[in-house]
């Protein structure tokens, strides 16, 4: 879903490490400029666990540019303004009858790029060039793509492993913003190199979505009580945990109620859904999505 602007975020969200430190505008490029373009790819929170969560295929994902003008490097990602478990589960605040999320992703755009973050247990691999004029129009796809998808989406949701199956619900997350840049440049011309490109996803596996309402239909005045505690209910084991014990205790109601009851209860577009969940319940794969062709499909500002 897309919105009409970027709300202001609550001072209560807090992240333990600063969204987008050495953040900078996307600068104008001469329009006879050639622009390299490099897809880049490592480990999800490589520079602290090293190569730990690649051995999982839990990856994370960005895009690279080279000015031959100018020869400085540009990198440009997306990820969430608060880390990722606050993207994936809410706060239960004490007074506060709703779960409380703070889960918007944005953009980041800096100057340079390290290659040794991405080339130790990842990918630093040419896909393209692009003129400075298709840089320019893509900066300007950016900004509007940025100001009006603004939730982080963790899980994908599909009704079997089955390469041909009903999805529910798509993830928006790092891999997908990049997919929509790959494509925007498409649209503008870029003719991609032959490349293979996977991409991680997290997916959630239920049988057909029952809609249950919005945080005012269910927690407000004249809300579904009953409803509203299942849901708060759902999301306590989620919490953070101080003790070995916490953690314990947490992980089997989790699974008695994913994996035994069948429930799962998804924060989508600003509205709640119910999942009767089913075998194989969850699943990280690692899957090939090709470059873009050109084919004209717009994702115009």
């Amino acid at each position: 879903r897309r919105f009409d602007y970027r709300p202001k975020t609550d001072p209560y969200c807090q992240a333990r490490y600063t969204f987008c430190p050495t953040g900078s505008a996307i600068p104008v490029m001469k329009e006879e400029d050639v622009i390299e373009v490099y897809r880049l790819q490592a480990p999800v929170w490589e520079f602290k666990y090293g190569d730990l969560l690649g051995h999982l295929k839990i990856m994370h994902d960005a895009v690279g540019f080279k000015s031959s003008l100018t020869g400085k490097n540009y990198t440009m990602e997306w990820y969430e303004l608060f880390q990722l478990g606050n993207c994936t589960f809410p706060h239960l605040r004490p007074g506060m009858d709703a779960p409380f999320w703070c889960n918007q992703g944005a953009a980041c755009f800096y100057e340079g790029i390290d290659d040794a973050h991405w080339k130790e247990n990842g990918t630093l691999v040419l896909v393209t060039t692009i003129s400075g004029t298709m840089f320019n129009e893509m900066a300007q796809w950016v900004k509007y793509d940025n100001e009006t998808g603004i939730y982080y989406e963790t899980w994908t949701v599909q009704a079997s492993p089955d390469k041909q199956s009903v999805v529910w619900f798509d993830s928006y997350e790092c891999s997908k913003f990049i997919l929509r840049t790959y494509q925007k440049l498409a649209d503008l011309g870029a003719v991609f190199k032959k490349e293979e490109t996977n991409y991680t996803s997290i997916i959630l596996f239920s049988g057909e979505p029952v809609y249950l309402g919005n945080e005012t239909s269910i927690f407000g005045p004249q809300g579904n009580k009953t409803l509203a505690a299942a849901i708060r209910d759902f999301y306590y084991p989620f919490k953070p945990h101080r003790t070995v014990g916490e953690l314990i205790v947490d992980l089997i109601k989790i699974i008695d109620r994913v994996i035994l009851n069948h429930q799962f209860y998804l924060f989508y577009n600003l509205e709640y859904w119910f999942l009767p969940m089913k075998f194989p319940y969850l699943k990280v794969i690692y899957e090939e999505v090709p470059l873009p062709t050109g084919n004209k499909t717009s994702f115009g500002v």
